[in-house]
């Protein structure tokens, strides 16, 4: 715990050096883990429309089922909305959400943490037209009491219920059905799980949820009646992951599913396979034409042929530090991060 307190010290003071323009400025990491392998970014989005503040948070990614070559971007400005830009970073849409935190997406839907009410969570709720690209408010969903903060739904078969897990700030964990047909969506929690501290980043694998402890790193969940078996499978070491551990994303990749998990501390992405959690390696986005990540909150993946620009997958890093311009986000060509993984 000690290592840990000079840790936030050190890096509190690096933020209160290092702040100005549209977020804190890249400092040197106070720890710095295993040596990442280095890919440089292929793209970037346009930056989020919040200037001068921490807002560029988490993204999805959805592919057009009638389409498998389209996809497009949606991520958050946690201070205002929900943007949708193109895979070349264009800003197509944009709707205001207001404190929107998390995002995912299955099907048309985009769901989002609703942080507007900082007692009660929500689940803010759109309907994305795949030929306009625009986003449609649904609604809100109560989520109990708590402030909203992570977010991720599993994937579920076409026409099923969606299955959402939202994660209040203090580490409570709620996973149950998220029904958006009627007057207004709903969220029937199914579980519950208590992680100790603060929690955000969270992605499904089949019926086992993965959650990011910020200081402590990532929980396995699997569902026990109306609770669940927890157990700790990447702590925070040093090594693989530095705190805080932020987005959390899965992707298959030659017959093998990996998780990919923000180690946001020293601005590297751990990376696992599943389901045995082994270690795979370290990668991390340096300088090059669209620059560097640091600090990163959100990361998504997903494989797939996406035109010749992304013939073979996608990964996607919130960048903290985007200066002089307003946070946004970074894309890199999944088979070059494989490459250099030895994957």
């Amino acid at each position: 715990m000690a290592a840990m307190k000079n840790w936030k010290l050190l890096t509190s003071l690096a933020f209160a050096v290092g702040a100005s323009g549209c977020a804190a400025q890249q400092t040197a990491p106070a720890i710095k883990g295993l040596p990442p392998v280095a890919v440089t970014a292929d793209g970037e989005t346009a930056p989020v429309g919040t200037t001068q503040a921490d807002a560029a948070d988490d993204p999805a990614i959805w592919v057009d089922p009638a389409n498998p070559d389209r996809a497009l971007i949606i991520a958050t400005d946690k201070k205002a909305g929900v943007h949708v830009y193109d895979l070349a970073g264009k800003n197509l849409a944009f709707i205001q959400g207001g404190r929107v935190n998390n995002v995912d997406v299955r099907g048309n839907i985009v769901v989002a943490s609703d942080r507007n009410d900082g007692v009660n969570a929500h689940l803010a709720v759109f309907r994305l037209d795949p030929a306009t690209a625009q986003l449609t408010a649904i609604g809100r969903a109560s989520a109990g009491t708590g402030e909203a903060y992570g977010l991720c739904l599993a994937r579920t078969a076409p026409g099923a219920p969606l299955k959402a897990a939202l994660i209040i700030k203090d580490g409570t964990v709620r996973v149950g059905t998220l029904t958006t047909e009627g007057a207004a969506p709903t969220f029937a929690v199914e579980w519950e799980h208590k992680i100790p501290t603060q929690s955000e980043g969270c992605v499904f694998d089949g019926d086992t949820l993965f959650v990011g402890e910020e200081d402590a790193g990532i929980w396995e969940l699997k569902q026990n009646g109306k609770a669940a078996t927890a157990r700790m499978v990447a702590p925070v070491d040093n090594q693989r992951l530095v705190a805080d551990v932020e987005g959390l994303a899965t992707i298959d990749h030659k017959g093998r599913r990996y998780l990919l998990a923000s180690s946001q501390g020293d601005n590297a992405y751990a990376v696992f396979t599943l389901p045995d959690m082994a270690y795979v390696g370290r990668f991390a986005v340096a300088a090059g034409t669209f620059g560097a990540t640091s600090e990163t909150d959100g990361i998504e993946a997903v494989a797939g042929h996406f035109g010749d620009a992304y013939p073979d997958g996608l990964f996607l890093a919130q960048d903290g530090d985007n200066a002089p311009n307003a946070q946004n986000f970074k894309l890199v060509r999944w088979d070059r991060i494989a490459a250099a993984l030895g994957l």
